[in-house]
């Protein structure tokens, strides 16, 4: 997204402006035309396309849309939120910090950064109650955001205090030499000990708020995996990230029909535990420091919830 859309946010707190009629020329999809026209990114005038801010003849259409001769496209463009992230006193389980970096176990339920639907209560209100000096490479939404795990994802979040730190532990996560170690519960037996899931992902085309195995506009991905128990009807596991996409353990494991235990997206919307989110943390956390060069591990043990099935499932098997 263009810094000037940044303030921009396609949510219901946003009121249409007025509508404005645009000349674009025919032939060509609404999406595209309008992006030279307009001078937006592509993904920024689909949001509007999809809001009903864009109509063609007082009608809405798809950004696929192929522009008629003497079509009359109008555009709303919706007026600026204005982004004031506050900081909170929220309760933080920090597991290491310097002038660098932090370390944080986050909670399982918190969002890591604001976004539409939550503007509060995320880890970055938490951080900037906490400390006052976060790296701004992210903008105002994700200050010190290098990474992310998902809301109902446990576990060990590494966040850059400066923007020199930011620049390193980036680059480190692109050359895939972060250490990143996950355990989770999944659905079914693992035949194998280990396994390696290597599958493109991208977003599901049938439902494009989720992601999928898909081999087109898609990114590569592998996951590692090895199995550390069985039980009747359910394994944890170890999960070891060569690549970081979204949701890719949860795309990955429920591609191979093992999905998460407690994912309500990936996996079946029912289970004998009542667990309402994917039993999933992130354990253990690796890099090369910033500043000083040197090589640091963290390991964190899974939240009571998650240890509380375990211990169920134990009970069951012995």
């Amino acid at each position: 997204m263009k810094k000037d859309e940044e303030n921009f946010i396609d949510d219901n707190e946003c009121t249409d402006g007025p509508y404005e009629t645009i000349n674009v020329l025919s032939g060509v999809r609404l999406d595209i035309a309008l992006v030279g026209k307009l001078e937006k990114s592509r993904g920024f005038i689909q949001s509007l396309i999809q809001g009903g801010r864009i109509l063609v003849n007082e009608e809405q259409k798809k950004p696929n849309y192929r522009v008629q001769e003497n079509d009359i496209v109008k555009v709303s463009f919706p007026e600026p939120r204005v982004l004031d992230v506050k900081a909170e006193q929220l309760e933080l389980d920090i597991v290491y910090e310097d002038e660098d970096v932090l370390l944080v176990n986050k909670p399982r339920g918190m969002v890591v950064h604001p976004a539409p639907g939550a503007w509060t209560g995320t880890l970055v209100n938490a951080l900037l109650y906490h400390c006052k000096d976060l790296s701004g490479i992210n903008g105002v939404l994700r200050p010190g955001i290098v990474h992310r795990i998902d809301k109902d994802t446990s576990g060990l979040l590494v966040v850059a205090k400066n923007d020199d730190s930011h620049k390193s532990l980036a680059t480190q996560l692109k050359e895939h030499t972060v250490v990143r170690n996950y355990r989770a519960i999944v659905h079914g037996s693992l035949s194998e000990p280990s396994g390696t899931i290597d599958a493109p992902i991208g977003r599901d085309t049938r439902d494009r708020k989720k992601m999928a195995v898909e081999f087109k506009n898609s990114k590569n991905a592998v996951t590692n995996y090895f199995v550390r128990e069985r039980f009747n009807d359910f394994t944890e596991i170890k999960a070891v990230l060569e690549t970081g996409r979204t949701h890719q353990i949860r795309v990955h494991m429920s591609y191979i029909s093992h999905p998460v235990l407690g994912d309500l997206i990936y996996g079946p919307r029912k289970n004998c535990f009542g667990i309402t989110g994917q039993l999933l943390h992130a354990e253990t956390l690796g890099f090369i420091h910033p500043r000083t060069g040197e090589k640091m591990e963290f390991k964190v043990e899974p939240p009571r919830e998650y240890l509380d099935v375990l211990e169920k499932l134990k009970g069951v098997h012995n």
